[in-house]
């Protein structure tokens, strides 16, 4: 696609997806919870995938992290209380506060502009660091909070099903990420061969997030992806 036509598809596509879970928890077809998580799990790979769609030029990379700028000064805006937007507040929140949007959300949100930045779709490390955040954090959650388990003795608000999720979640995405990206030819690694390493840095990834940082994951997690990335792959 032309730069700008990629750029205005990829805008129009995450909004897309923002504003109908957005909708879906404003009319209370999904919990506050499991709609702040739906959003995460979703507009990553969302994100992503949308990187097919620019051109082979300079700016693509600069172009492209203008979404995930523009989605996150939003957030910041509805955090302080310049923008109202109950059913933003409703999605991403867990107690209905706006100022918790300044934490979680608006960290992932920067985490996505900077490294769409620094590593672009000619990188794993980006893609990879990204999908851990988007599918790993976000499934820990979620299966977390449903599915009855133990809870860890570190870190007793998570449990083993969340970690085990967190791992699925994390490994599920990263690997058909890359595995996209190789085969559409803008990777020029081999799958096969960086399989295992992959995998490793979901493990650990998943120790990481198991730990009782709150709301600090969205930091925490993409960045020993990112450590881990860049000395194995």
């Amino acid at each position: 696609m032309n730069l700008w036509v990629a750029f205005v598809v990829t805008l129009i596509i995450s909004l897309v997806w923002l504003r109908f879970i957005d909708f879906l928890a404003i009319k209370q077809l999904i919990s506050k919870k499991i709609s702040r998580k739906i959003i995460h799990i979703g507009i990553g790979p969302i994100f992503i995938l949308c990187w097919l769609f620019f051109p082979e030029n300079p700016l693509s990379r600069y172009v492209a992290a203008i979404i995930p700028f523009l989605i996150t000064m939003q957030f910041f805006l509805i955090g302080i209380g310049v923008i109202k937007d109950q059913a933003s507040v409703d999605a991403m929140s867990r107690k209905g506060d706006p100022k918790e949007i300044l934490k979680g959300p608006l960290f992932y949100g920067i985490v996505f502009v900077i490294l769409t930045i620094l590593f672009w779709r000619d990188s794993p490390i980006g893609i990879i660091a990204l999908m851990v955040l988007s599918g790993g954090d976000g499934f820990a959650d979620v299966i977390g909070r449903r599915v009855p388990s133990i809870a860890l003795k570190w870190s007793p608000n998570k449990s083993l099903a969340g970690t085990t999720a967190m791992f699925l979640g994390g490994t599920i995405f990263s690997l058909l990420a890359v595995f996209i990206f190789t085969k559409q030819g803008f990777l020029s690694i081999d799958f096969v061969d960086n399989f295992p390493k992959i995998i490793l840095i979901n493990v650990i990834a998943t120790i990481v997030e198991s730990l009782p940082l709150q709301d600090w994951d969205n930091i925490t997690v993409p960045g020993i992806v990112v450590l881990l990335s860049l000395i194995l792959i």
